[in-house]
């Protein structure tokens, strides 16, 4: 209802700089929480696929995105208000530092008035510890701090170290020592899939049993969520049938896409662009980002499966393609080691891995229906023939990454997060 008001205890999880363990504390506040009989919801801060695939696992449903750029205030706002009325607690997992990037973590925490959490690396300090966190929390005016957590912490003595140099009203909520059990593992990209890491519900349990006693749920501040009636979103593709490509190399997908695409009208069905010879019988096909330079082999001798996607180009049926979806349809891949790997052939020209990123940042692009928000990573150059349909553009105004677009395929190195603009998203598959 417009004007009503939720009521839910909350935390923002953040950091003096990336690196620092947020992911692995806010996955372990999640599986304690629950251990304790609590409804958790948990959110992650800005454009990122993996770290919510992690968290997901540690608070049983899906990690949906804030950011009040990419997202927008009105949906970080809805999205919250929801999730204040189905949970006890809500976790939010900042990017970067604190106050890094605009619109930063403590910009989102001070809008909705969520207290901070700080998780410091503490392996190398003693009451330098405390310093940091004043820092933190009296750097910018009017930003919520609620408290800190150590980690990579050395013995039980340094933590009462850490512990002793927080100075009041600065909360501290444990620590977590220095220990491979409960290390999430790294790539390129940031952190493992999720499901690729046998061990990674052990790995969670470990690390909400090393939190101790410290964590007191009680003690955690509530916070009053407003409600955000939002437009209705217009049936435009009932009666479309959407084919999803997600298996271990194409993975990335916002959970907010796949709701706004029901919310659309779509019915969705899945396929694996590595395993399957052959596409679900559908209207259009949605090919999403993910790890194809590391699964290029197994792809390259599917090539049922690449006859299918041009069949399906052939017939004029939308394809959206976006960042490692897009590299599979040119004509070749060459992986870190330097092999060169087959690929759909829908697009002429070749990508290769890079050993430096790339491209990085937040973009918007116009299709022609209106902006579609989103964001740009990748590790990979192209070199194409292929003349860009669109350009994307950054948030400084500077020119983004390139839209092709042949027939109905559209394909781009930008993973689009669709709830940006509905109608826009709509028409990439009408």
């Amino acid at each position: 209802m417009s004007g009503s008001t939720q009521a839910c205890r909350a935390l923002l999880v953040s950091a003096p700089a990336s690196g620092q363990g947020k992911t692995t504390v806010t996955a372990a506040l999640a599986r304690r929480a629950r251990q304790q009989g609590l409804r958790v919801r948990v959110f992650k801060t800005g454009p990122d696929y993996i770290d919510p695939m992690l968290l997901a696992v540690a608070c049983g449903s899906p990690v949906h995105q804030l950011d009040l750029w990419m997202v927008g205030e009105a949906q970080c706002r809805a999205l919250l208000h929801e999730a204040a009325g189905a949970s006890d607690l809500i976790l939010i997992e900042g990017v970067m530092g604190l106050y890094d990037g605009t619109p930063s973590s403590a910009d989102l925490a001070r809008l909705f008035g969520v207290p901070v959490l700080a998780v410091i690396d503490g392996s190398a300090m003693a009451q330098t510890f405390g310093a940091l966190a004043a820092g933190l929390a009296g750097y910018q005016d009017g930003l919520p701090f609620f408290g800190v957590i150590g980690n990579r912490v050395g013995s039980a003595g340094h933590a009462e170290m850490l512990k002793h140099s927080l100075k009041p009203p600065l909360h501290w909520l444990g620590a977590l020592p220095r220990d491979p059990q409960y290390t999430l593992p790294e790539r390129h990209l940031g952190l493992v899939q999720a499901a690729e890491i046998a061990d990674l519900d052990a790995r969670i349990e470990a690390a909400a049993a090393a939190l101790g006693e410290a964590v007191v749920f009680d003690a955690i501040p509530q916070v009053m969520f407003a409600a955000q009636p939002l437009p209705a979103v217009p049936p435009l593709l009932a009666g479309k049938r959407i084919a999803i490509g997600r298996d271990v190399a194409f993975s990335f997908l916002y959970p907010a896409n796949l709701a706004l695409l029901r919310a659309l009208g779509a019915e969705q069905c899945f396929f694996s662009p590595l395993a399957d010879p052959a596409l679900p019988d559908c209207d259009a096909l949605y090919l999403p980002g993910g790890y194809p330079e590391l699964h290029a082999a197994r792809f390259a001798a599917n090539t049922a499966m690449h006859e299918a996607l041009r069949a399906h180009h052939r017939a004029g049926k939308p394809l959206l393609a976006e960042c490692g979806g897009m590299m599979a349809l040119f004509d070749s891949l060459t992986d870190k080691q330097g092999a060169m790997h087959r690929m759909a052939g829908l697009l002429a020209g070749r990508t290769a891995m890079q050993p430096r990123l790339q491209a990085l940042g937040m973009q918007a692009v116009d299709h022609g229906h209106g902006e579609l928000r989103g964001h740009s990573f990748h590790y990979s150059a192209l070199d194409t023939t292929v003349l860009p349909r669109h350009r994307a553009v950054h948030q400084n105004g500077r020119e983004g990454e390139a839209v092709y677009v042949d027939g109905r395929l559209t394909a781009s190195y930008l993973h689009h997060y669709l709830p940006s603009n509905p109608v826009a998203a709509a028409h990439l598959f009408l």
